[in-house]
């Protein structure tokens, strides 16, 4: 299967709920224009495999991800410094996302806790806009390029 975005969105507001869009720009150095975190250095994007939103039984942006995707379930675990290119806008991986205390009270979840647990691992990536030449779309490609090959 090729790796490519599914859904993309755009956050608000603290506690809204992101807001479903078909293209995103990249701020270099930062996130996504229109999103509240754009001026973020590392936690800029976050990017969720749908094989997580699948295993809980969560929605594309249940988890405040910017860039949904298919075809990489290693997302979360990809090394810091890989590069992901999707459409005309490539992040750099800065580490796994943590899953946060209220997450689980943004998606109503009986136990926050447990629903925070189950999440550890597969979070997703933070990630910074390094190359902004185009919009990201929903269908767009996603492209994996090693630390070692971007050096």
């Amino acid at each position: 299967m090729t790796a490519k975005v599914i859904a993309l969105h755009l956050k608000g507001a603290r506690g809204s709920r992101p807001k479903p869009v078909d293209a995103v720009t990249g701020r270099v150095g930062g996130g996504i224009e229109g999103d509240r975190h754009v001026d973020k250095e590392t936690r800029s994007v976050l990017v969720v495999d749908r094989s997580t939103l699948d295993d809980l039984g969560l929605a594309p942006g249940d988890l405040r991800e910017q860039i949904t995707i298919e075809g990489v379930r290693s997302v979360t675990t990809l090394e810091p410094g890989t590069h992901l290119r999707i459409g005309g806008i490539t992040l750099r991986v800065n580490g796994e996302a943590q899953p946060c205390t209220h997450i689980g009270d943004l998606n109503g979840a009986e136990d926050v806790e447990v629903f925070r647990q189950s999440l550890l691992g597969r979070r997703g990536a933070d990630c910074t806009v390094v190359t902004a030449d185009a919009p990201a779309r929903v269908g767009d490609r996603v492209e994996i390029a090693t630390p070692a090959a971007v050096s």
